[in-house]
């Protein structure tokens, strides 16, 4: 997942807004670890589940990112709005959890990706049920507005690795 992450961080720029969703445990954290280490930004990327938002400032030239946690958030826009992160996406890329269904009008153009776990696969550091000692984890991307539709995701696939 965190490879995952830092993959998707060289397609993203200021203005992009990335929906994560998926169970406890599924790796968006995780993955949003991973999009902190490929846009260079300063601190560590932990869950936001008990200050709502983070804001992630660049090292380098690159955007911001601000990761949001919306578990907690039952009222939709509303309460996001709460948090200015319309002000936040034009010079950022905004990354929310359990933000499907909340957030979507902050923007047209925006990436969905969905990580679902196995079933009976165990929480990181188990052994999945693959008998490989990780979890497996299918995840779909979809690209939303006029930003992504010539937007090639499928360089987001795992590489081949080598025999």
């Amino acid at each position: 997942m965190r490879e995952l992450g830092r993959r998707l961080a060289r397609l993203l720029r200021p203005g992009d807004l990335v929906l994560l969703t998926g169970e406890l445990g599924a790796g968006k954290t995780t993955l949003t670890r991973g999009l902190g280490e490929g846009l260079d930004v300063r601190g560590a990327v932990t869950s936001p589940t008990f200050v709502i938002a983070r804001v992630h400032p660049p090292l380098g030239g690159g955007p911001a990112l601000v990761h949001v946690d919306a578990y907690r958030l039952g009222g939709g826009l509303e309460e996001m709005e709460d948090l200015d992160l319309d002000v936040s996406l034009p010079e950022s890329v905004v990354v929310v959890e359990w933000g499907e269904g909340k957030v979507e009008e902050l923007s047209e153009d925006r990436l969905h990706v969905v990580i679902e776990r196995s079933v009976g696969a165990e929480p990181a550091g188990g052994s999945g049920e693959d008998g490989s000692g990780e979890d497996v984890r299918t995840v779909t991307v979809t690209g939303v507005g006029g930003r992504w539709s010539d937007q090639d995701l499928s360089v987001l696939a795992e590489p081949e690795q080598s025999a």
